[in-house]
């Protein structure tokens, strides 16, 4: 387990912000949703919170990992029901999707892996966090739904990730039905990558984080970057990317001293900082 006094550089005035940021000395970013009262809900506030929390990791030259985590016992209820209803103009529920689909973009353009650490309760625009990380690991308390069916919102743009993770009957039936999954059966439709005891959670994400702290910068920001483009393409022009993204790849430093030391029968030695 990763000793929490390395993870200094956590501004003390952080406690009470709704999203609390913290980076340690290996370029681990932690990212903890904190407004339990409300579930952690999406609402005007938290998404701007969220963004400028992401725009700081992307800024980071020397960013490996951001772990997504929440307090309390909801991960994210999803928007803010209350909120929206306050205001029930179609430009201020445009814009709040625009803003929050924004966000959830962002996430993927990152140039480091992004890890949800799912401790409880995800629904609807919830899930959708969860779903949009690229790994996701969770405790066996957590439950996931797409709930806006039950008040009459079928959960669209939660359905952008959701689709692309779940196979298409299984999403059809959380965006239908608005049920609730368990963690076991998330883990089995592919939602999450990983399911173990809550008090094993943080422990279960260090894990993940060693593990691609092992490897270079730059081949994870690459393949990262190729997986969602080639996603997105036909198999003809997938195969012309990747081609494209493993030959310049094969040009770094760091790809040339690992095939180096494959050849050698040695361990590779990375950059510092790769």
């Amino acid at each position: 387990m990763h000793d929490a006094s390395s993870t200094a550089r956590a501004d003390q005035s952080n406690a009470g912000a709704l999203v609390q940021l913290q980076r340690d000395a290996r370029g681990v970013f932690t990212l903890n949703l904190n407004d339990p009262a409300r579930f952690n809900a999406l609402g005007s506030s938290m998404l701007a919170a969220l963004q400028a929390a992401i725009d700081t990791v992307a800024a980071d030259a020397t960013a490996r990992v951001l772990v997504l985590a929440a307090q309390g016992r909801a991960f994210c209820a999803g928007h803010d029901l209350k909120e929206m209803a306050a205001d029930g103009s179609l430009a201020s529920h445009q814009a709040l999707f625009a803003r929050c689909s924004r966000m959830m973009l962002s996430l993927q353009k990152l140039p480091v892996p992004v890890i949800a650490q799912v401790q409880g309760m995800a629904t609807a625009a919830g899930c959708q966090l969860v779903a949009q990380c690229d790994l996701a690991v969770a405790s066996e308390a957590a439950s996931f739904a797409t709930s806006g069916i039950r008040y009459g919102l079928f959960c669209a743009t939660p359905s952008v990730p959701l689709v692309r993770n779940v196979p298409i009957k299984k999403a059809m039936e959380m965006l239908l039905t608005g049920d609730f999954i368990d963690a076991a059966t998330a883990l089995d439709q592919g939602l999450v990558n990983r399911v173990v005891a809550p008090e094993a959670l943080a422990d279960a994400v260090e894990a993940l984080v060693l593990s691609i702290l092992d490897k270079p910068r730059t081949a994870v920001a690459m393949g990262k970057a190729l997986v969602y483009q080639q996603r997105e393409l036909g198999i003809e022009a997938a195969y012309q990317l990747a081609g494209q993204t493993m030959a310049v790849n094969m040009q770094d430093a760091d790809a040339r001293e690992g095939v180096d030391a494959f050849v050698q029968k040695r361990q590779p030695g990375w950059r510092a900082g790769a």
